[in-house]
Parts: C-alpha cells; structure tokens; sequence
C-alpha cells in the first residue's frame, strides 16, 4: 500500500511514522525543524490521516507499506523515526530490511506485547453519535469516561469531522479490530537490526521499562537508550526541545 506523505527540504530522506490515533501532521515542528538540512518524509500509516483504510494492520504490513512507500519516492536508505506504533512499525521495517534503513529511532515503545486500554478506548470513540449537532466539547465529554486525560481526549478528537456529515477520518472500525496485533509483537520479521539505534523514552513514561532490553539488544543490539526529562508518552509533544537536541544528535552525521 502506498501512503499518504507529508514532505519538505531536502537532503538524505529522514522519515517520521506517528502513533496510533494519530497522523503525519503530529510531527510538523520535528519537519520544520530538521528540513533546512534532510528531506523529510512524514507518513500517515494506513487507517490514518490520509492514507488508505484497510483490514490487515500488523506491524510486518506496516512495514511493507512503508517501504513501499518509499521505495516509490526514491527515499532509501533512510533514517526513520517512529513512535509507539510507528516505532513498533519501524523496527519490523529495519528487521525485514536492514539496508533500507540507515539508523533507526524509537520513541517510547519496545518490541514486546502491551495491554494500554486501546480497545474501551476505541469503543468510546466508536459510540459517538455521529449527529450534525454534535459539537466538539459534547464529544469530549462522551469520551471522558474511557480517556480522563483532557489532552488525550482532544487529540483523538482530531480524527472527528463536525458539522453537516460528521465522521470519522481514520478507519476506526479496522483499527479497533485489530487492537490485539497493535498492541501485541507477533508476526513481525526475523532476524536483527545491527544499525545505528536509538530508543528514546519519555522520563515519566512506563513504556519502555528496564526488563525490556534483553527484547531490545537481542533484535537491535546496537541499540542506544536516552530518557527526556519532563516528558511522558508523547515524548516529542511533551519536551520538544528535549526530543529535538536528542534527534539532532542522532541525524548529525547522516549524509555527511
């Protein structure tokens, strides 16, 4: 599947792949911000954004699509970053195709199987009446007993269109279904990334937590772990400037 790609500048092709719920436009401070020196590629992932909706969304098919992607823009090797499902789908990329990526960032996520709620989660977001007087804050508050956190609410409401035809832009129902091989680590390719990596977790974040690293060395034994301080989850969103100085040193000789 080819996907939806947001790009600017220009250099060695440094991809972004966002997060479950989310979309290619989350990222667009770390583009603007690495464009003036790489040609970065921001990706909707298939059910997001822009980017086709379909059935089937393990991490090897993930990771096809992206490669797909690429490979059609003329955009490998490259550096890709990922986080949380984008960095489940970019390690399956770098595991099934080594040389296609030149180093490998992981935000906050390990190659191991999660249990984080996605499916209440998505159930509430699926019982929303899609009623042309819906407005945004009764939405909100629809959500409220499956998402307390207000900023989580309003960033899972960017995926709602209002008005006349409200629904949704991601392909919920396809996403809810396949919760169990989102959160899961199964059917992904075999073998090991010997790259340059770099996990990177958020400070306040139980994501990644020290009895995962075996998982990580055993697949990415290059594998480099940095914590940003004051930072949870949403790493890039909760300590820009934190994520940044992390991601300047991780592209600083890519290309060069």
């Amino acid at each position: 599947m080819i996907l939806k790609a947001i790009e600017a500048g220009s250099g060695p092709p440094v991809v972004l792949l966002h997060g479950l719920f989310g979309a290619a436009r989350n990222w667009g401070a770390m583009q603007r911000a690495r464009a003036p020196r790489f040609r970065v590629i921001a990706l909707d992932m298939r059910n997001h954004g822009a980017s086709p909706h379909a059935p089937d969304m393990r991490y090897a098919t993930q990771a096809a699509d992206v490669l797909e992607t690429l490979a059609a823009m003329g955009a490998l090797p490259a550096a890709v970053i990922g986080h949380s499902m984008g960095g489940k789908a970019a390690m399956a990329a770098a595991l099934a195709q080594p040389a296609a990526i030149a180093r490998l960032l992981v935000s906050d996520i390990a190659p191991v199987i999660y249990q984080h709620g996605n499916t209440a989660i998505a159930a509430a977001m699926a019982a929303i009446p899609l009623d042309p007087a819906l407005t945004r804050a009764q939405a909100s508050a629809l959500l409220e007993a499956a998402v307390a956190d207000a900023a989580v609410r309003a960033f899972l409401l960017q995926n709602l269109t209002f008005g006349a035809t409200p629904g949704w832009r991601i392909g919920l129902a396809d996403i809810a279904a396949a919760i169990p091989d989102l959160e899961g680590w199964q059917d992904v390719p075999s073998g090991r990334y010997d790259g340059p990596t770099v996990f990177v977790t958020g400070a306040q974040s139980d994501y990644v937590l020290p009895e995962h690293r075996p998982a990580i060395r055993a697949l990415f034994p290059a594998a480099r772990f940095v914590a940003v301080k004051g930072a949870g989850h949403w790493v890039h969103a909760d300590n820009p400037a934190g994520f940044l100085s992390v991601l300047e040193a991780f592209l600083h000789d890519w290309g060069a």
